[in-house]
């Protein structure tokens, strides 16, 4: 145990629907759109009720469920031109962007938006997305190894003058990007593998968890702050979360099960064999996805896991027990996503902020 304590609040931030087919591979009805309009009321309703970020997806082409896909930062740049105080993380993949090119992309997002834009860096789990276009997939410690790179370089761009850069996968010869960002987009990455991990900690300002229990999420913070304390740093934790609010805890558990009994197996078994290997591929076995059920992969991030379903009372002690443990951000999915985040706005986060309030110094320490 170590004495390091949570932020004063916990965050928010909800994954945004450019890509079609909702956050759930199932055939139930999701009053959610993927068109620009759609996001735009959706991020201004959020930045109203009380979240903070937004994570655009990453999605290049028509897989499990996902037929249609808007481009993630140019996506990004446009909810943050219509909103003014929500930050906007943009999910990419290296291998498929060039660190400098981001780099400058994201020093004009910073601008444009008054230091609103973030980056996520996803390593890669779809083979299929790299080899149709034409690009290697690595191996699963590989990618790690590139993201590692990639991280480094665009901090060291965003925050540096005639940077030097000698890696394995990128290289940089006395570059400086003008004009630097005004505030250093922050850096988000996730996975639940020992290089992930280990990337985060040295790397990142953010680890993005998969939806797990109480016992997943301590073990993943030991690790990751143990990670961040040996390079010096802090890492603050975000965990996914797919939340079924209702006014009784019988109707959100009943939204579940029609969930997953309506789930659409052939995409779900699609997502799973591709998942699970890239999963299974890490050398400790411990990659993302390695362990999830069916039922977990109906919600493609695991999301079921975190369990915050039931009524606002009951969501709300179990956010609170999470930020307890050293949760940082719930990053939350939703079925319908307009109406069910004003719901959130009105119903659970003031209770969210009224228990944070109540609780004493001594139950805020976390491992």
């Amino acid at each position: 145990m170590t004495t390091e304590k949570v932020s004063d609040e916990i965050k928010f931030a909800y994954w945004v629907p450019n890509v079609s087919g909702g956050l759930v591979t199932s055939d139930i009805e999701q009053r959610t759109g993927w068109d620009y309009e759609y996001n735009k009321k959706l991020a201004q309703t959020a930045e109203r009720v009380g979240f903070e970020y937004a994570l655009s997806q990453v999605r290049y082409t028509a897989s499990y469920g996902a037929e249609f896909q808007h481009e993630s930062t140019s996506f990004s740049l446009a909810l943050l031109l219509a909103t003014e105080r929500l930050k906007v993380i943009a999910a990419v993949h290296p291998g498929l962007w060039q660190p400098g090119v981001l780099a400058k992309l994201g020093a004009t997002a910073d601008h444009l938006s008054n230091g609103r834009f973030a980056v996520n860096v996803v390593s890669g789990w779809f083979k299929g997305e790299f080899t149709s276009l034409g690009e290697p997939w690595l191996e699963h410690d590989e990618r790690y190894r590139r993201s590692a790179e990639f991280l480094q370089v665009l901090r060291k761009l965003w925050t540096e003058d005639s940077v030097e850069f000698a890696g394995d996968f990128y290289r940089i010869r006395d570059f400086t990007l003008k004009p630097k960002p005004g505030v250093v987009p922050e850096l988000f990455q996730g996975g639940n593998s020992t290089a992930a991990r280990d990337n985060a900690g040295r790397y990142s300002d953010w680890y993005f968890s998969n939806g797990k229990d109480f016992d997943g999420v301590t073990e993943q913070l030991l690790d990751v702050r143990r990670s961040a304390r040996l390079a010096g740093r802090e890492v603050k934790f975000g965990l996914n979360g797919f939340i079924i609010a209702r006014d009784s805890e019988r109707e959100a558990r009943e939204v579940l099960r029609e969930i997953v009994a309506k789930a659409n197996k052939p995409a779900v078994e699609g997502f799973r064999d591709a998942v699970t290997q890239a999963g299974r591929s890490a050398p400790d076995g411990q990659g993302m996805w390695a362990d999830s059920s069916f039922e977990d992969l109906v919600q493609y991030n695991d999301g079921f896991r975190t369990q915050l379903i039931g009524t606002p009372e009951q969501i709300a002690e179990r956010i609170v027990a999470y930020r307890k443990r050293g949760v940082d951000l719930i990053l939350g999915g939703f079925l319908h996503f307009q109406e069910e985040i004003e719901y959130f706005g009105a119903k659970v986060l003031p209770l969210v902020r009224e228990l944070e309030a109540a609780a004493t110094d001594a139950e805020l320490i976390t491992v």
